[in-house]
């Protein structure tokens, strides 16, 4: 029988090991994709708000109590319209220039969840190809510009692979806080009402005379999509120390709470690692030992051999 080269049994041993290698690695990056997609979603993001940042800072106060004035008088449009014709001649130039009197460089803004650690940019509009980039505004709701007798609509997806947006927005809670960042400053709301409706149902998303509201919708349950989540939230004055200090704080929480569970599975894959090479030591150890004892068993029959003979020839 023809007995194998220690070589060649070593690269048959590596040859059966790129399959699963190789299978190993795409696991790796299936599992990598959304975490890199997220990431780099997150830079587009933040070049997309410190663009609408750096624009709004370039506008000079009348302009920006002109564009004000439009976004107001569009509002009072949207209260009117089930009492009133909508094209009444004082409310026409607000419907005409629909979200654009807001607009710096095609953002509306940006909305800021501390909680949830999301600052995502917001567009004109639900569109598809909004809601695969940001937060879209509702047409047919107030703008978000605040005032009595307003009701913003503010909507983004769930569970996308390559970002965020609203996916940790069941987190929210009566009280917690978010933020609307417009070409005039920032607004500050805070959550009275979370609520699941049917996708069918608007009563919720109308004006209530005297109220400042804003409502973040998305759908529910994650991933089956059969209803809407409603996180509605009141005006609240925005104190900047005060604010930012509550901001930084809860961003703080977000980040230790994550980087716990980051260092626990770098932990977890570390002892997985130790295992797998004890495992692998064991084994080594065992065929070592399995060999010394088939070449123990070898020698002693070696013995044997050569002293029958010697034993035959002293009887001769």
């Amino acid at each position: 029988m023809t007995e194998v080269n220690p070589n060649q049994k070593k690269k048959r041993r590596k040859n059966r090991r790129w399959p699963l290698v190789l299978v190993f690695l795409l696991g790796l990056a299936i599992l990598s994709y959304p975490l890199i997609s997220r990431w780099y979603y997150e830079i587009d993001a933040t070049s997309a708000i410190r663009d609408f940042d750096a624009g709004r800072s370039q506008l000079d106060s009348a302009e920006v109590e002109e564009r004000l004035n439009l976004a107001r008088a569009y509002n009072e449009a949207i209260i009117t319209t089930s009492l009133d014709d909508p094209y009444a001649e004082e409310h026409a130039a607000g419907l005409a220039e629909y979200a654009r009197m807001l607009e710096i460089h095609e953002k509306m803004g940006y909305v800021q969840i501390p909680k949830i650690n999301v600052e995502i940019p917001m567009y004109a509009g639900t569109s598809e190809v909004v809601l695969q980039k940001g937060v879209g505004h509702l047409e047919g709701t107030s703008l978000p510009v605040g005032g009595n007798s307003t009701h913003s609509v503010l909507t983004a997806h769930r569970g996308l692979p390559n970002a965020r947006l609203f996916s940790e927005l069941d987190q929210l809670e009566v009280g917690d806080k978010f933020y609307i960042h417009n070409l005039a400053g920032t607004m500050a709301y805070q959550v009275d009402q979370v609520k699941v409706i049917e996708p069918s149902d608007f009563s919720d998303l109308l004006v209530v005379p005297g109220h400042d509201y804003v409502t973040l919708l998305t759908c529910t349950p994650y991933m089956i999509n059969s209803h809407r989540l409603l996180v509605r939230g009141h005006q609240v004055d925005y104190v900047a120390e005060v604010e930012e200090a509550f901001i930084a704080e809860n961003e703080a929480a977000y980040f230790y709470k994550y980087a716990f569970f980051a260092t626990l599975g770098v932990l977890l894959f570390v002892l997985f690692v130790l295992f797998v090479g004890w495992i692998k030591k064991r084994r080594a150890s065992k065929k070592a030992k399995q060999a010394m004892v088939k070449q123990e068993a070898a020698s002693q029959e070696t013995k044997v051999d050569s002293i029958e003979p010697e034993k035959g020839v002293k009887e001769d």
